[in-house]
């Protein structure tokens, strides 16, 4: 049975898309070490990504912007944005495991939520994995396209770093001007 693992990385930040994955791997092939994303340095992570990237029988990333998370909600926006990593896989799972307790839209398919499943399935934590390290090189990649705000140390969370530079400089077009410390930015009511 191919079951695909989903998670995603970056409903929390303040800048930058929300990033999902979803990974089936090959039951005949171990990886050693896979864990919930954040519970990994980033070195690690990245050996992991690559590994999992070679020997899983299919993965995806799917993703949600700046204007869409916006315009619908980070929920919404992030459902969608796993919907797309599924969508994308090479093979077609018959079980999709999700990590939290929100479902993805997927009607064709057998769908589970499970709470902390990060820690629990290793599908899910290959996922949580290749969803991190693909949104945290993509905010690296940001910090030299807006730079002053320093996205490659925080990553768009709402770090103090982050909440000093969004305040001298204003909100970047990467920046979810839907989220509280965004809006009151652009308000001036900081």
């Amino acid at each position: 049975m191919l079951i695909a693992g989903v998670d995603e990385a970056g409903r929390g930040p303040l800048a930058g898309p929300v990033v999902a994955a979803a990974v089936i791997l090959d039951p005949a092939v171990a990886i050693e070490g896979l864990a919930d994303s954040k519970k990994l340095t980033a070195t690690k992570r990245e050996k992991l990504a690559q590994e999992i990237k070679n020997k899983a029988l299919a993965w995806a990333v799917g993703r949600s912007e700046v204007d869409e998370i916006d315009e619908i909600n980070i929920l919404r926006a992030t459902m969608k944005a796993m919907e797309r990593a599924v969508h994308s896989l090479a093979k077609v799972p018959e079980r999709v495991l999700v990590d939290g307790n929100q479902p993805p839209h997927l009607p064709t398919l057998i769908v589970e939520t499970i709470i902390k499943g990060d820690d629990k399935i290793a599908a899910i934590s290959a996922a949580s994995i290749i969803a991190k390290v693909t949104r945290d090189e993509e905010m690296i990649r940001m910090d030299c396209v807006y730079p002053g705000y320093e996205f490659a140390r925080h990553k768009g969370y709402g770090s103090q770093l982050h909440m000093i530079k969004l305040k001298e400089l204003g909100a970047s077009p990467i920046h979810r001007r839907s989220f509280a410390p965004v809006r009151r930015v652009l308000q001036g009511a900081v």
